[in-house]
């Protein structure tokens, strides 16, 4: 079984950074994250392969890069230009090479004057 360790949540200004990391205790396919708020589906921010592919949703393209070490197994999401509405819980998913999926325990972040 793969478990996942995330690190990186808190509390940020408007304008601001933050990085989130999440570490796999195994080697995977893909590796990313989603948020989620209150009262709305969770949405995939940005994910990456082994191979280097990235993608983001619409709404953080510019703002945030994502990045992964394979030889760590974990993926490193950069954060910039924080919107008081990118705050939400961040959770770090996984595939495996069977495809199977994993999550990690969800960090919070907050941009917040």
């Amino acid at each position: 079984q793969v478990q996942l360790v995330e690190s990186g949540g808190g509390l940020v200004q408007p304008g601001g950074s933050l990085r989130l990391s999440c570490a796999a205790s195994g080697r995977i396919f893909s590796m990313g994250w989603y948020r989620q708020v209150p009262g709305k589906k969770r949405e995939l921010v940005a994910g990456i392969t082994r191979s280097g592919t990235a993608n983001y949703a619409d709404s953080v393209k510019g703002r945030f890069n994502i990045s992964a070490d394979n030889a760590k197994n974990t993926v490193y999401l950069e954060m910039n230009s924080l919107k008081i509405e990118d705050t939400a819980v961040y959770s770090c998913y996984a595939k495996d090479w069977k495809l199977s999926d994993y999550w990690g325990q969800g960090t919070q972040v907050t941009v917040s004057s």
